[in-house]
């Protein structure tokens, strides 16, 4: 989870360590940079966040393009080789992964998981005279104060590293936009005359998806491109599109951009293995995932539990049903 290298998967539990110093060394056993290690050391909920957020961002990476070429497959040489390109899929994966940490962050604090922040204690809501404010909102001033300085901004001159800074940023507005305020009534009867108001994230879910909009509608802003280094020579905005203010190329803009044309991901190469033997659904998206090679159509037997009921106490039964089902896969 550096900047340079999104949804690395790392443990999803830390190995068992003596009290004292234990959050240090759960730190230097991820993959930071001297900055961030030092964040991270600075608090003791940070390590185990750190963990949960990468963990989060790559499963839903993997379920909304779970029907698509790329099914964001992250194996080593593949994210290395795509990270090196300034590909939508690049700009994703580093606004997932901004947005996983800042919401991970968000609710260990609330959940009292973190030593140097609690509840949301601040709200801007309102016509708050009228509100009483309780519970214990999720705390997204801190998360993403902390986000923004754990994966801050490089050199200006570092054009590439800019692209991938403001595709952590809408990752980190994706977040804010989803912000609720829930409340609970108390009084007579359940009389309003008291609400009690804390203000809460949108699931991750409902963060992937809009994410995954902002893929399909992500903005190409003009690049060389050195294949070798993967490093971007030149960014211009799109054409109609102002740019920024100071020299900035890059266009203000709430959406993601990217540099490059993205592969077609067919075939297996540096950048994933290819749709070869991947299944799909023969109406929604055979054609489109097995790239016009043709699916072939296997018929299986599947016995899975079937008309269950709760019985007292306390256990479900279930009788075991048995049909036959088609599984369809991508041609070679």
């Amino acid at each position: 989870m550096t900047g340079s290298e999104p949804l690395t998967i790392l443990p999803l539990t830390l190995e068992p360590e003596a009290a004292v110093q234990a959050h240090y060394k759960a730190c230097d056993r991820l993959k930071l940079e001297r900055k961030q290690r030092r964040m991270c050391r600075r608090d003791p909920g940070v390590a185990e966040t750190l963990v949960e957020a990468v963990s989060m961002s790559a499963l839903e990476c993997q379920y909304q393009f779970r029907f698509e070429r790329w099914n964001c497959t992250l194996e080593g040489r593949y994210r290395a080789s795509l990270l090196k390109r300034g590909f939508k899929e690049t700009a994703f994966l580093y606004a997932i992964s901004s947005a996983g940490l800042t919401h991970a962050l968000a609710k260990a604090c609330s959940a009292g998981r973190m030593e140097r922040c609690t509840c949301d204690e601040a709200p801007d809501l309102e016509n708050r005279e009228a509100w009483q404010w309780g519970g214990c909102g999720d705390n997204l001033k801190y998360s993403s104060k902390f986000v923004k300085e754990f994966l801050g901004r490089r050199s200006s001159k570092d054009l590439r590293a800019r692209v991938d800074f403001h595709n952590n940023l809408v990752g980190v507005k994706v977040i804010k936009a989803g912000v609720e305020t829930t409340c609970k009534c108390h009084g007579v009867s359940g009389s309003c005359t008291v609400r009690t108001c804390w203000r809460q994230l949108a699931p991750f879910h409902e963060v992937g998806k809009r994410l995954k909009y902002k893929y399909e509608t992500a903005l190409k802003v003009g690049s060389t491109t050195n294949e070798a280094a993967g490093e971007a020579g030149a960014i211009s905005p799109p054409r109609g599109r102002a740019s920024g203010t100071g020299g900035d190329p890059l266009p203000h803009t709430p959406e993601l951009v990217h540099l490059d044309d993205s592969p077609s991901f067919c075939l297996a190469g540096r950048f994933s293995p290819g749709t070869a033997g991947r299944r799909c659904h023969r109406e929604k998206n055979c054609e489109s995932i097995c790239c016009g090679r043709g699916h072939n159509t296997q018929s299986r037997v599947v016995t899975r539990p079937c008309q269950c009921q709760v019985r007292w106490c306390c256990y479900v039964e279930c009788r075991q049903c048995t049909q036959r089902e088609e599984v369809y896969t991508c041609k070679g």
